[in-house]
């Protein structure tokens, strides 16, 4: 786990050669078709190295949540399990990862009809109206939530709706079962029955906004005005969760003539650093995740042995020393 563009994506993949393992991805953006640039997804070469799932698994239209990322990355590790391989898990969403390791609180279903009436009035009164409506409510999840995570805002009202009481008392609940471990001690999950370790990759404050700098430059070259014309095509309309992710409304912005390339990337990187800032304060609140400072010059390969060491002598495993 850890930031975006921290490299989790290099190291994952140098973890699982290594352990004899395939990656299963917790990110919300990446399971999308056609969302290749935007999201950073990893390359051919990564693919083609180790296996990859949880990646392309919906059209760019089709609705997706975090129960249903939990219900088919749990099947993934279980066919990675049968296989003898080892399930290695990496992302940046937090709620993905916590939801896969310990399940979902009980909070009531999806209300398809309330969560559009939800929607409209996020429409017509804009993302500052539904926040203050979810602090007369629910002060503490209005406290937790960014005011531009529609997506969370608009879930929160729902459960509220749904069952009369907040989203926040629900998680408490859910977050007070059990003890938690050491940083980088196995975990028994209660969500899939077997152990976890739970490993995280920090960067420096400069270092990491180097990164963002450069891969935002990337996505501007690598051609994310076509990409984003393309998934507007396939999806009949800028509609749904995926046109609220990083990168996309704001390329969304350039396709629809609001404003240039340039403005577009500076905002993609002032938006992806503010992102940061809040994925480093989830993980934070996780005591089990042992955190691997990374230098600057570090490679993956480095960062992945250090990793690799820690579970030889902490949890007994056995990978290639090659």
């Amino acid at each position: 786990m850890g930031a975006t563009a921290s490299g989790k994506s290099d190291v994952a993949v140098e973890l699982a050669a290594r352990l004899g393992g395939e990656i299963v991805s917790a990110d919300s953006m990446q399971v999308y078709r056609g969302l290749d640039i935007l999201s950073a997804k990893p390359d051919s070469a990564q693919r083609a190295r180790v296996p990859h799932h949880l990646l392309d698994v919906v059209e760019p239209g089709e609705w997706f949540d975090v129960a249903r990322y939990a219900g088919l990355a749990k099947e993934a590790i279980g066919a990675i399990r049968a296989r003898g391989r080892v399930p290695v898990v990496t992302g940046g969403s937090g709620m993905y990862v916590r939801a896969l390791a310990d399940g979902l609180f009980a909070g009531k279903g999806r209300d398809a009809a309330l969560r559009e009436s939800i929607e409209r009035l996020a429409d017509a009164g804009g993302l500052a109206a539904l926040h203050a409506r979810l602090a007369a409510v629910d002060p503490e999840a209005a406290a937790r939530i960014h005011p531009n995570d529609r997506r969370r805002i608009v879930r929160a009202i729902e459960v509220f709706e749904t069952s009369g009481r907040t989203i926040s008392s629900m998680q408490r609940e859910w977050k007070s079962e059990g003890e938690k471990p050491a940083p980088g001690e196995p975990w028994l999950s209660r969500n899939l029955g077997g152990g976890c370790v739970f490993l995280g990759m920090r960067r420096g404050k400069e270092d990491l906004a180097r990164r963002i700098e450069d891969r935002t430059r990337r996505m501007r070259a690598g051609g994310a005005v076509e990409e984003t014309r393309w998934l507007l095509d396939r999806c009949g309309g800028a509609r749904g969760t995926l046109w609220q992710s990083l990168g996309t409304k704001e390329i969304l912005g350039v396709v629809e003539g609001r404003y240039g390339l340039d403005e577009a990337v500076r905002m993609i990187a002032k938006a992806t650093r503010a992102y940061a800032k809040r994925q480093r304060t989830w993980f934070n609140r996780d005591p089990r995740i042992l955190w691997f400072d990374v230098a600057p010059d570090e490679t993956s390969a480095v960062t992945a042995e250090r990793m690799l060491r820690h579970l030889e002598s902490h949890c007994g495993v056995v990978y290639d020393r090659t």
